[in-house]
């Protein structure tokens, strides 16, 4: 029997646990994998409820509407890998080692999480970077983050924080640059892909390029202090 990873939700993010039910979990996992099919401007409650074989009311006892849906989606893989994050570092004793681990766990392709069975974390990552940032780049975010819907990013960022932190103690911005590496780090896989001469990278599809180029910004800007 498979151990479920449980990440515990804001609630205000949906009108009933989408994990709590078999329907619930249908929804979030055949959501995923609509959204990172067609992305996420075309996808329905509609499409959504043909593709699970149910009824769009069916899924509207779950989320308000699709918006909440992707805030759910984001807000759960921040809190996922917040907890590969700790998982991965907790035995380096080095911060400059574990800052260099998180900056490869950022870069790198995500594997599907045997754990959790219904979310599959390889496709929600490449989600989280072509689709991600539409979660608070809108006019009502303010409102949102007054209901703690980025508190998972927000937690990720700051314990990335702490670890640039105690890697050189002086440096003044560890939040700003906690939250540049992520978004770094996605910025630049997309493109790579996507708009390759927006990279120094081309066509050569190499994670570690990118590892390489988010550890030389990193460390230049640390040395400096």
């Amino acid at each position: 029997m498979k151990l479920q990873l449980q990440i515990k939700m804001n609630e205000a993010l949906f009108i009933r646990n989408p994990e709590s039910s078999e329907l619930g979990k249908k929804i979030l996992k055949h959501s995923v994998q609509l959204i990172y099919k067609s992305g996420f401007e075309t996808f329905t409650f509609k499409k959504l409820a043909e593709d699970i074989g149910t009824t769009e009311a069916g899924i509207y006892r779950y989320f308000e509407n699709k918006h909440k849906l992707l805030i759910y989606l984001t807000a759960w893989y921040w809190g996922w890998l917040e907890f590969q994050i700790s998982f991965h570092t907790n035995n380096i004793k080095k911060p400059t080692e574990k800052l260099k681990r998180i900056i490869k766990l950022l870069a790198t392709a995500v594997e599907d999480d045997e754990k959790t069975s219904y979310l599959n974390e390889s496709l929600l990552h490449q989600i989280i970077i072509s689709e991600g940032s539409k979660a608070y780049l809108t006019k009502q975010v303010e409102e949102d983050n007054k209901k703690h819907f980025f508190k998972p990013y927000k937690d990720l960022c700051a314990a990335i924080g702490i670890i640039i932190s105690e890697c050189s103690p002086k440096y003044k911005y560890p939040k700003s640059l906690a939250s540049t590496i992520i978004e770094m780090a996605h910025f630049q896989n997309f493109f790579m892909n996507n708009l390759p001469s927006l990279t120094d990278f081309g066509n050569k599809k190499e994670e570690s390029e990118i590892i390489d180029f988010l550890n030389d910004l990193v460390f230049t800007s640390l040395k400096k202090i």
